[in-house]
């Protein structure tokens, strides 16, 4: 399981770079480079919306599964990120295309 570092501070998953999700999924079959890769759990954290007793119960933790659909990338193996870190970014966005796998690396030729 990677160690998940993640700056989508407009996604409801994130609290203080760290995600309160079980898993994660990537998103980006045909990816050739973190540009083309998303984070298909992204979810915008709508202004006024707050998080329930539900959620606030979960903690955040820096240890996720991963879920990957990037198949060109090195550290797919069976659709499991096996990267030792993973770091997702995307700063000001509003949808999972707005997003990126900053760890991803291509292993196609």
């Amino acid at each position: 399981m990677p160690e998940l570092k993640c700056t989508v501070q407009t996604c409801v998953h994130n609290q203080k770079f760290l995600c309160d999700l079980d898993s994660i999924q990537v998103g980006g079959a045909n990816a050739k480079n973190p540009q083309e890769t998303c984070c298909d759990s992204f979810q915008e954290r709508k202004e006024g919306t707050y998080t329930n007793s539900m959620n606030s119960m979960k903690e955040a933790s820096d240890m996720s599964g991963v879920d990957c659909k990037a198949t060109n990338c090195m550290y797919n193996d069976n659709c499991q990120c096996h990267a030792g870190k993973i770091s997702v970014e995307g700063g000001g966005a509003v949808e999972a295309s707005g997003t990126e796998c900053a760890t991803f690396q291509c292993h196609c030729g």
